[in-house]
């Protein structure tokens, strides 16, 4: 049974937007916005996203005093700031007992000049890209909030991910913060969150608010932080989920907007969200991009264009994303670049109307061989002539950086930095990675996407063999396995964390997988010195996969020793 009372104090404005870390005179400006429009609307209560005042995630700036009582200074101005809607938002707040962690992760609710109540986060995740235990002090038990006889259960984000409907997951905490705010009577639950974007996450949180509602007949309101913020991405899609699972309002993805929902009547404003995985990608990977240049104060980029599908990728979204006027494209034929990639490489340029520069990097690569003579003498050509080619691609992109102010964008899949399939000073050089957590699979379907909407990515791009055109009559298959086998592999190994026996019994050749998971293991050096990039998988290479470089245990060493 629904336990909602009817009353005048139901109107809910959800505003979800993209707070800049540190900046908190843009963000309290953005939230008083915000705050006068759902007013203006005639909401009764506004909800701001966790640690709206601050941002998301501060990471150790919470282990500088100045930035915490900036923090605590802002929070005091938003108060008084904000006339005529009661204000639900996240914020840090000092731990005031005299033992464990200086801070907490807190929402407070306030309301023309009085703070009414405030609740700090009790489940405070320390995995993946998280680590908040390392700042904060949980929270003690949860105690509902109360605002003209309505009894509000707040969350923040982690509390509502430990009930025991939930599939397939262990409970790594000891207590049920929803649980408990149901057995006090809460009449619905605002959740404040700060969730980033992987794929299938939406999905995933739908069907916890979901479960939620149905085991314990209350409404969820649920408000997400989007924007990029270095290598996360959140994508808002704000929701709140009534009786039976209906959805009674739902903000779009990956912008800031504002949505009302009415709990009362049962009904709100629902906005269009992404309906494939390769929406979401290219909606992420652009706001990522965004985001991450203009905090940076950078306004241009530039890139490699080899005539290949990872290239044109790229440079299709950050077209999109920063304007064609603000690409440059750079195209570096060497003594192996085929016509027909020059030619690719050219049209894909003027298919999105960026600027291009050719730079032939022949004479170069053989002043570096002349100058190695001595040293190479005899030997036979192989890997490291290939890789002087690549690194000397990478100069020339670092020197355009360094000469006109643009970033570099580096071009690698996923598959190839999982694999050491890359050049550590050649193709790994640039400022950012942008699709560096797509396997290249993925990248063909994202390209095929792109396409969909406008024909810009030449079709000979998709047809022709992957290459590093390094070595005369190169293909990545030469090194690699096919990428229909390599991607699974890798999404196991990676992803899905399977031992190599278990990804052989799915059915994959023993050698393969031995292969493929020994490459993995032995270059994580190389990853460890790659630029960052935006995460969209369920497990990214960077600070969602903290793995050692040196160590004695080698997963397909002791597999190959017990096949032996």
């Amino acid at each position: 049974m629904n336990v909602i009372r009817v009353c005048r104090w139901m109107k809910i404005g959800l505003a979800q937007f993209d707070p800049l870390i540190g900046d908190f005179d843009y963000n309290l400006s953005k939230m008083d916005t915000l705050a006068r429009d759902a007013r203006r609307r005639g909401c009764d209560l506004v909800v701001f996203p966790e640690l709206a005042v601050c941002g998301y995630p501060p990471r150790d700036l919470l282990e500088r005093h100045e930035f915490v009582e900036d923090s605590l200074g802002a929070l005091d101005k938003l108060v008084s700031r904000i006339q005529g809607i009661t204000v639900l938002c996240g914020c840090v707040t000092r731990n005031e007992a005299p033992f464990g962690k200086p801070l907490h992760n807190s929402a407070i609710l306030f309301r023309d000049g009085r703070i009414l109540g405030m609740v700090h986060k009790r489940l405070l995740p320390s995995y993946d890209v998280f680590d908040e235990s390392r700042y904060f002090e949980p929270g003690p038990a949860s105690r509902p909030l109360v605002v003209n006889d309505v009894r509000l259960g707040v969350t923040i984000c982690e509390d509502i991910w430990n009930d025991d409907f939930l599939p397939g997951q262990r409970h790594i905490y000891g207590v049920n913060p929803v649980a408990e705010l149901v057995q006090q009577g809460v009449d619905f639950f605002v959740t404040i969150s700060a969730s980033p974007f992987t794929l299938q996450k939406q999905q995933v949180r739908f069907s916890i608010l979901d479960g939620l509602v149905q085991k314990y007949s209350r409404p969820f309101v649920y408000v997400n932080a989007v924007g990029g913020q270095d290598a996360l991405v959140f994508d808002g899609a704000s929701l709140a989920v009534g009786k039976g699972g209906i959805v009674i309002a739902q903000a779009a993805d990956f912008k800031e907007d504002l949505v009302l929902a009415d709990l009362a009547a049962g009904t709100g404003e629902c906005h269009r969200i992404s309906s494939s995985d390769e929406e979401k990608i290219v909606k992420a990977l652009c706001l990522a991009l965004k985001d991450y240049t203009d905090r940076c104060g950078l306004k241009k980029v530039t890139l490699g264009l080899s005539g290949g599908i990872d290239s044109s990728v790229t440079a299709v979204l950050a077209a999109k994303a920063m304007g064609k006027q603000n690409v440059l494209g750079v195209i570096m034929p060497s003594p192996y670049t085929s016509k027909e990639s020059i030619e690719d490489a050219e049209r894909l340029a003027g298919n999105l109307g960026i600027d291009t520069a050719t730079l032939p990097i022949s004479r170069v690569f053989e002043s570096y061989l002349d100058t190695l003579d001595p040293l190479f003498k005899g030997l036979e050509p192989g890997v490291a002539e290939e890789n002087i080619q690549a690194r000397i691609r990478g100069n020339l992109l670092m020197a355009i950086s360094n000469k006109f102010g643009y970033m570099v964008l580096s071009t690698g899949n996923k598959s190839e930095l999982a694999v050491g399939y890359c050049t550590l000073y050649g193709d790994m050089s640039g400022g950012y990675a942008l699709i560096s957590d797509l396997p290249k699979l993925l990248v063909y379907n994202v390209a095929r996407y792109l396409n969909s909407k406008k024909k810009v990515i030449p079709e000979r791009v998709f047809s022709k063999p992957p290459s590093a055109e390094l070595r005369p009559g190169q293909r990545d298959e030469d090194d690699l396995p096919p990428y229909d086998l390599l991607d699974p592999i890798l999404e196991m190994y990676l992803e899905e964390n399977l031992s190599p026996d278990q990804i052989i019994a799915e059915g994959f050749g023993r050698d393969v997988v031995l292969k493929v998971v020994s490459m993995v293991e032995r270059n994580e050096y190389k990853r460890r010195q790659a630029p960052i990039g935006p995460k969209v998988t369920s497990k990214a290479f960077g600070c969602g996969r903290r793995y050692p470089i040196a160590h004695g245990y080698r997963v397909s060493h002791r597999d190959m020793r017990q096949g032996s």
